[in-house]
């Protein structure tokens, strides 16, 4: 079985793999400060958790890494190596995408950016801009020939609410959640619309730019953790696909092990 890695600065998402099938996944926080010992414990705690054989829990042959994170990746290699005896394949530079990457430095892309435009062409097989819910939120093109040509990066939902809640003293923490409009009549309601719909916006608008620049008409497509509570309140998303970056983690893995 193949274990696939995707470790954010936010959450980690771990995918298991059957011969090109997903059996499970799990999505944790990411945590720097946990030892080696302490990530293989919570592995195998996810294993039991999803009530998993004996015989699946030991099968696992193959593992790939994909990670923004530096810190993580010598604890994860270890990791892999003490309790899968497996030495995982790490998603850089060096390893085959099957995708041409047109960027100035190809080492300043996040691993994560080329695995999801790897797995969207993949499945469409036409141009599309993928939009990557996490700690940021990425926007990136594929051109109708499978190459990728660049994106941009915005703050994430997550921090940008964050960072109104600290420095707006009088503003209370409130639940991500979507009010019934956007003239509110209550603060609480305010933010939130200001929140949901707000970004809403900033999404639309960076995609049709995107669109502009192109002239073209992208299949656009979302993913990560936000995905399908911020796509449907905006007007350009037209396919949710949560499990998009795991699917390719494994596009990639078996492109390498050829």
């Amino acid at each position: 079985m193949l274990l696939v890695i995707d470790v954010g600065n936010t959450n980690t998402v771990l995918g298991l793999f059957d011969e090109g099938r997903l059996l499970y996944d799990w999505r944790i926080r990411t945590v720097i400060g946990h030892t080696v010992d302490e990530y293989g414990v919570l592995i195998y705690n996810l294993y039991h958790s999803s009530r998993m054989k004996d015989k699946e829990m030991k099968s696992v042959t193959d593992i790939i890494i994909s990670c923004v994170v530096p810190p993580m990746l010598n604890i994860l290699e270890t990791v892999c190596v003490k309790y899968f005896n497996v030495t995982p394949l790490i998603v850089g530079p060096e390893i085959k995408t099957g995708m041409p990457v047109f960027y100035d430095n190809p080492r300043e892309i996040g691993a994560d950016r080329i695995v999801n435009a790897v797995a969207a062409y993949n499945k469409y097989r036409r141009e599309c801009i993928i939009v990557d819910f996490g700690t940021a939120t990425t926007f990136d093109y594929v051109s109708p020939q499978g190459e990728y040509m660049g994106g941009c990066i915005a703050p994430g939902i997550v921090i940008s609410s964050e960072a109104l809640f600290a420095r707006a003293s009088k503003l209370p923490r409130v639940e991500f959640s979507k009010p019934a409009t956007v003239i509110t009549k209550d603060t609480v309601s305010a933010m939130q619309a200001g929140i949901v719909f707000g970004y809403a916006g900033l999404v639309d608008g960076i995609v049709n730019r995107m669109k502009q620049e192109v002239d073209a008409e992208p299949v656009v497509i979302a993913t990560g953790g936000l995905a399908r509570v911020l796509a449907p309140e905006t007007k350009t998303i037209e396919k949710i696909e949560e499990m998009l970056t795991l699917e390719g983690l494994r596009i990639i893995y078996e492109l390498n092990s050829q």
